[in-house]
């Protein structure tokens, strides 16, 4: 597989995202887009985080931006009417998360950093991560249709497609689709240790991404699992095309980060899940306690070996001036 270690030098905010050292410009903010005019729903048990049509999306990034952050990873919410089993809204270049790709690549060019989430649950009508036949999750097909939502995505403006699905192979696909289609400088974030965690909780019911039977062991990773496993799935991903490696959840698997960093030679993120996000927001309702509780997290990320924290935080962080 063809590799290009020039993606991440593309742009002075990617290098700026992936190489200075500082806290400040490791943060990635989350935000979830849905389809309407004038949205801005608060996300129940994620305090200060929304669900935004467009016009609004685009009024909160500003803000951010002003705020210092220059990295952001959008997530689409697909509307339960236009769900169905092979995710096709997903890959609607139409669609409003498409959309508010391109009108944000338009305001800001390469002064920010834009990752779109790349997953068959959000759009599929059983909420699963992949195509479902007699009851069971189709490998192949659904790396099929992963490598076209990327795709899609690329053709938006997206900086980083984020694989999150954890299919076999997914990363080599959506590489060689990319390169096929002249987006050479698209680069892939890879899920590449994800776990069937317990603290996914609140994300499930932001993206309205939950399945409607089952769960979704086969392809995440248990969680029992050892640091072989972590480095087996990290090198692959790497292997393939994969531009930066990712740990998901953060604060339980802090010694998998510190071991995978020592592993890879692509650039390590970190996701600050949103059950991680919720305990903390729903325990330290005093500003100074929950700013001591966050600088401690973020620190331990760093500490951990993530170049790349995706966390709900960023936005507060910031805007309050606790990281400078």
């Amino acid at each position: 597989m063809r590799h290009r270690p020039r993606i991440n030098r593309w742009t002075e905010s990617r290098r700026n995202l992936i190489h200075d050292p500082s806290i400040k410009s490791s943060l990635v903010q989350p935000y979830f887009v849905v389809d309407g005019i004038n949205i801005r729903e608060e996300i129940p048990g994620m305090p200060n985080i929304y669900r935004e049509s467009l016009e609004n999306l685009l009024d909160t990034v500003k803000q951010d931006y002003e705020a210092g952050i220059r990295a952001i990873m959008l997530f689409g919410v697909v509307s339960e009417d236009l769900k169905d089993d092979y995710a096709n809204q997903a890959m609607n270049e139409l669609s409003h998360l498409h959309k508010a790709v391109f009108e944000l690549k338009k305001i800001f060019n390469d002064d920010l950093v834009i990752m779109t989430d790349v997953c068959l649950c959000t759009a599929t009508a059983h909420g699963h991560c992949g195509i479902v036949i007699d009851g069971e999750i189709e490998n192949d097909e659904s790396v099929e249709i992963l490598a076209k939502i990327a795709l899609s995505h690329a053709k938006a403006g997206a900086d980083y497609v984020c694989a999150s699905d954890m299919m076999d192979g997914r990363v080599l696909s959506i590489r060689k689709t990319l390169e096929d289609s002249g987006f050479s400088s698209t680069g892939i974030l890879a899920y590449s240790v994800k776990y069937a965690s317990s603290f996914y909780g609140p994300f499930r019911n932001a993206a309205s991404s939950s399945p409607k039977t089952g769960d979704r062991k086969s392809h995440q990773m248990d969680i029992r699992s050892g640091y072989k496993e972590a480095i087996f799935e990290s090198k692959l991903d790497q292997e393939e095309g994969a531009d930066i490696i990712m740990i998901k959840p953060g604060l339980p698997y802090l010694d998998v980060v510190k071991i995978v960093s020592d592993e890879v030679e692509k650039p390590v993120a970190v996701y600050n899940v949103s059950g991680e996000y919720a305990m903390v927001m729903n325990s330290a309702i005093d500003s100074s306690q929950r700013k001591s509780m966050v600088l401690e997290i973020l620190n331990s990320f760093k500490r951990s070996g993530a170049d790349i924290i995706v966390t709900y935080h960023a936005r507060e962080a910031l805007a309050q001036g606790w990281i400078k």
